[in-house]
């Protein structure tokens, strides 16, 4: 049976795809570039803000030097528009307030930098239900690469358990499975059905409470 839940954060327990494009497309509007739609925001995301600057910016603009100063500009743009229209999904609230009542871990592991996924979730999660938050930091390279998941289930609220991952792209999945744990792809985000089933999600759920149902339903299961 799953005894615990590690989460992805952006198009899974957040919809800050707005905020994202908004931030982009600030600094393309500055620098003279195209500005992108919301969709193609969806695809750009998922590896980390650094690659999210260089899919934004023209092909003629993505010298390391330049990559590095736009980088800057973005940084400095979302850190101050971080959750103008940032919200949690419906059904995530309790979903995350159910499971914590019931004492099953939960912790969260993103591509966003640490400093912006520490500052979201306290606001948006302020009882800080999650045990675990490893956003991006130097020492850990960005997922699908699964270092930084095998460190958190290292962790006292994981070690030893079976975690189940949760995300919203074929990032999340081959993330979880490079690190032996089955996932479960979520419908509401920014990726689609295809993506996640032909990454080999074992799980894929249109609402935040089959979540809970799914862990329910191991739980009789194992009895």
């Amino acid at each position: 049976m799953y005894q615990g839940i590690i989460f992805d954060l952006d198009g899974t327990l957040l919809d800050t795809i707005t905020d994202l494009a908004n931030a982009g497309n600030f600094v393309c509007e500055q620098m003279g570039w195209p500005q992108h739609s919301i969709e193609a925001y969806k695809k750009f995301v998922g590896n980390g803000i650094p690659m999210l600057v260089q899919r934004f910016s023209p092909a003629e603009y993505r010298q390391p030097q330049q990559l590095e100063q736009t980088l800057a500009a973005f940084r400095r743009r979302y850190a101050a528009h971080t959750t103008d229209c940032t919200c949690t999904y419906e059904g995530i609230p309790e979903l995350v307030q159910e499971l914590y009542e019931k004492g099953i871990p939960m912790g969260v592991l993103t591509n966003k930098e640490q400093c912006f996924a520490e500052q979201i979730l306290k606001q948006y999660f302020p009882s800080q239900p999650f045990s675990v938050i490893q956003g991006a930091v130097a020492n850990f390279p960005p997922k699908p690469d699964p270092k930084a998941l095998l460190f958190l289930l290292q962790q006292p609220a994981f070690a030893g358990k079976k975690i189940l991952f949760v995300g919203d792209s074929d990032v999340d999945i081959l993330t979880a499975h490079a690190a032996g744990l089955e996932a479960c792809g979520v419908l509401w985000g920014f990726r689609d059905r295809a993506e996640l089933s032909a990454a080999g999600a074992e799980h894929l759920v249109e609402h935040p409470s089959e979540i809970a149902n799914l862990l329910e339903k191991e739980l009789c299961c194992s009895y």
